[in-house]
């Protein structure tokens, strides 16, 4: 394998896209990115931080009186031609993904560059459909409402996904008239630098602004922010409930998509009529094993009804096992490697306390403390109950508890009782029993006999500690992104 398999920004690696100029932070600190699968360095980038995000915020303000004039069909064509330059790229940055977030390139990488690139072309076409309502509230009086953008939006994004969340962000910002300051995580900012870089020139300068720190530095320094109308975090709920009281005292509008311990249900007749070795496979899907574990809404939970435990389990084992693990820039690697050495002992220390209470490894045991890469093998664990911190506690990595059920009622309470609700699967082929469970679920985000990830017009968001608002839709753009204003105007004669 070559030294160099991918091909790093250019312009990108001053760290600030700023007011549409490249710019190295003024106090000349810098960034060091690495490559998780083989812990080798891949660059030094520019490291901003308050200044930098000063700047940001007022070429955003500067402007976006021109931007939100813009007719919204112009700004989706904007967007839709950046989501073809990305789609023309798609195996640069697909690799220099591979690189900065150990998200393996055949299975995950690929995935999410041209998944973003389908997001910006998704709102490009969507941009239309901004409308607003007319009242009937009598003669005399025309009473219509519009949405309009709260304004500066600033946008945080997290490591495990950052391209795909980055456009999802950037494509509800822009076509609903804000102009905005991302910060990509400080892990992982190579490829969302690489899309500024394919942006260069073709967005007014100042409606995008790209500013890479440190959370503490840079991401509080843009919550914070006066400037900012509204503010769009993914990530932790820790992190998230910071956020949160960092605009709470501006009464700043706020998006968040959170933590998540989503449950995956699996009914009898999930598996019969031949369809056991799709239903492990999706539940492995579900699990995300494939992104170590590191999705918001991973299948962390697995419950198993008792009558198909002795089927199902030993498929879903099977299956997982089967993932080659190892350097995500590999195109025969199915499952990559763990952002970082914290997050890789974190995940260690999670399994560890497993076994040393007791639980029973049906694949996987407790990691290696210092490897070579952070790729650990999938981890399934029985013998556990709902009460397990690892049962109740988001792990981020590639572990699987699995408990039994007999009753519909049941599992639906074990479901439920966690703190989160952002994301669940369900399997099974009764549409009744399909509708109940959905019903009582609390969770956002429900997929059907299927363990795949978001689509662009699905409305995607949580409930309880998973955060508020919702992305994805053009209705969650309009919901998140836009405050509706009613006009009322008397257009009786005066005679």
């Amino acid at each position: 394998m070559a030294l160099l398999d991918y091909q790093l920004p250019t312009d990108g690696l001053a760290g600030n896209y700023i007011n549409g100029a490249w710019h190295w932070p003024a106090d000349g600190a810098l960034l060091s990115i690495e490559n998780p699968s083989r812990r080798t360095p891949i660059c030094d980038i520019g490291k901003g931080g308050a200044k930098e995000v000063d700047l940001a915020v007022q070429a955003a303000r500067a402007a976006l009186p021109a931007w939100r004039a813009l007719p919204a069909s112009e700004r989706g064509k904007l967007l839709a031609e950046l989501g073809r330059r990305l789609a023309d790229n798609a195996e640069q940055v697909a690799r220099l993904l591979a690189a900065e977030t150990g998200n393996a390139v055949k299975t995950q990488s690929r995935g999410e560059a041209m998944g973003a690139a389908g997001v910006l072309q998704y709102y490009g076409g969507v941009a239309v459909e901004q409308k607003g309502e007319t009242l009937p509230l009598g003669e005399g009086l025309l009473s219509y409402s519009s949405r309009e953008p709260h304004g500066v939006v600033g946008a945080i994004v997290p490591w495990n996904s950052p391209l795909q969340l980055g456009s999802v962000k950037i494509s509800m910002a822009l076509i609903t008239g804000n102009c905005l300051v991302l910060k990509p995580a400080e892990d992982a900012p190579l490829a969302l630098l690489k899309l500024a870089e394919l942006a260069h020139g073709l967005l007014p300068p100042g409606v995008l602004n790209i500013v890479t720190g440190m959370g503490e530095e840079a991401g509080a320094a843009l919550a914070q922010h006066e400037g900012v109308d509204k503010v769009s975090f993914t990530g932790s709920s820790e992190v998230g409930k910071l956020i949160g009281k960092a605009t709470s005292d501006r009464i700043a509008k706020l998006t968040l998509e959170l933590g998540g311990k989503s449950p995956t249900i699996v009914f009898p007749d999930a598996i019969a009529d031949g369809r056991l070795d799709n239903t492990a496979q999706q539940v492995v899907n579900a699990m995300r094993f494939a992104r170590q574990g590191q999705s918001c809404t991973a299948g962390s939970r697995l419950f198993i009804h008792a009558d198909i435990w002795q089927q199902l389990l030993p498929q879903v084992i099977a299956k997982a096992k089967a993932l080659k693990v190892g350097d995500a820039l590999d195109d025969e690697v199915d499952m990559g490697a763990v952002i970082n050495a914290e997050r890789y002992g974190e995940i260690c220390a999670y399994v560890a306390e497993a076994k040393q209470q007791g639980a029973e490894f049906v694949l996987g045991d407790v990691l290696e403390q210092d490897p070579q890469g952070f790729t650990p093998a999938p981890v399934i664990i029985t013998g556990v109950d709902n009460s397990w911190r690892i049962s109740r506690e988001e792990v981020f990595g590639p572990v699987m508890v699995v408990i039994p059920f007999t009753s519909e009622e049941q599992v639906i309470a074990m479901a439920n009782d966690t703190h989160y609700g952002l994301a669940a699967f369900v399997f099974s082929h009764d549409i009744s029993r399909v509708t109940r469970v959905s019903r009582a679920l609390d969770a956002g985000w429900i997929q059907v006999n299927q363990g795949g990830g978001q689509i662009p017009g699905m409305s995607y968001g949580g409930t309880k500690q998973s955060g508020m608002g919702s992305e994805y839709s053009i209705e969650g753009a309009l919901e998140a992104y836009t405050y509706r204003k009613c006009i009322t105007i008397n257009i009786e004669s005066q005679g």
